[in-house]
C-alpha cells in the first residue's frame, strides 16, 4: 500500500468517525436536551442517566476514541510524507476534536457521574435539587460548544479528502503526460535519423 493510499483510508475512516461524533453532539443539542428540559425532575434524572448507561457502548467508544486516534494517525501520514495542503486542514481538525476530547471529560462526563451518583429515581429525596446540581445550562452549553467544534472538524477532514484526491489527481495525470510529452520529442528525433 502506497503511503497516498493509507492517507487516503486512514482520512475516510477519521472522516466517518469525526462526522458520527458531530451527530451525537448534535442529536443531544437538538432533540435529546430539549425533549428532556421539558419534562419533570423525575422523567429527566431518570430518563437522562438510563441515556447515559446506554451510551457507555463499544460502537460508541469506538467513534468518539477513533475520531481523535485517526485523525491523529492521518497527521501523522501527513508529516511522514512532507505535509502537503491536506496536513493544515488534519491539524486543525485535530487541535479541534482535542478540545472537544478534554471538554467531555473535563466537564460532561463529571456532571453525568454526580447525576448518577444521585442514586435511583425512586429514592432519591429531592428531584428537584438532584436535578439542580446536575446544572442542565452548563452541560448544554458545552454540549453545543462541543456540537459546533466537532462540526467544523468533520468540515476540515471532509475538505481534507478533496484535496488529498486533488493532489493524488495531479499526481495520477502528470505521469502519463509526462510519457506523451518525452514520446512526442523521441519521435522527431528518431524520424530525423
Amino acid at each position: 500500500m502506497t503511503i497516498e493510499a493509507a492517507q487516503a483510508v486512514v482520512l475516510i475512516v477519521a472522516t466517518i468517525a469525526m462526522g458520527l461524533m458531530a451527530g451525537v453532539f448534535g442529536l443531544y443539542s437538538n432533540t435529546i436536551m430539549r425533549g428532556l428540559g421539558a419534562t419533570d425532575d423525575r422523567t429527566f434524572v431518570g430518563a437522562f442517566q438510563a441515556i447515559d448507561r446506554a451510551i457507555l457502548n463499544p460502537l460508541f467508544m469506538l467513534a468518539f476514541l477513533g475520531a481523535l486516534v485517526a485523525t491523529g494517525v492521518t497527521a501523522l501520514l501527513y508529516v511522514a510524507d512532507d505535509g502537503g495542503p491536506v496536513l493544515a486542514w488534519v491539524v486543525v481538525a485535530f487541535v479541534l476534536y482535542l478540545a472537544v476530547f478534554v471538554i467531555t471529560i473535563a466537564i460532561n462526563v463529571p456532571l453525568n457521574d454526580a447525576l448518577k451518583a444521585a442514586g435511583d429515581p425512586d429514592q432519591i429525596a429531592d428531584l428537584a435539587a438532584a436535578r439542580r446540581d446536575f446544572n442542565e445550562s452548563r452541560w448544554l452549553a458545552w454540549n453545543h460548544v462541543r456540537t459546533l467544534a466537532t462540526l467544523v472538524a468533520f468540515g476540515c477532514l471532509a475538505w481534507g479528502l478533496v484535496l488529498h484526491g486533488r493532489e493524488t489527481a495531479s499526481t495520477d495525470t502528470a505521469a502519463p503526460r509526462a510519457l506523451v510529452a518525452d514520446t512526442e520529442l523521441a519521435a522527431p528525433a528518431a524520424a530525423g535519423r
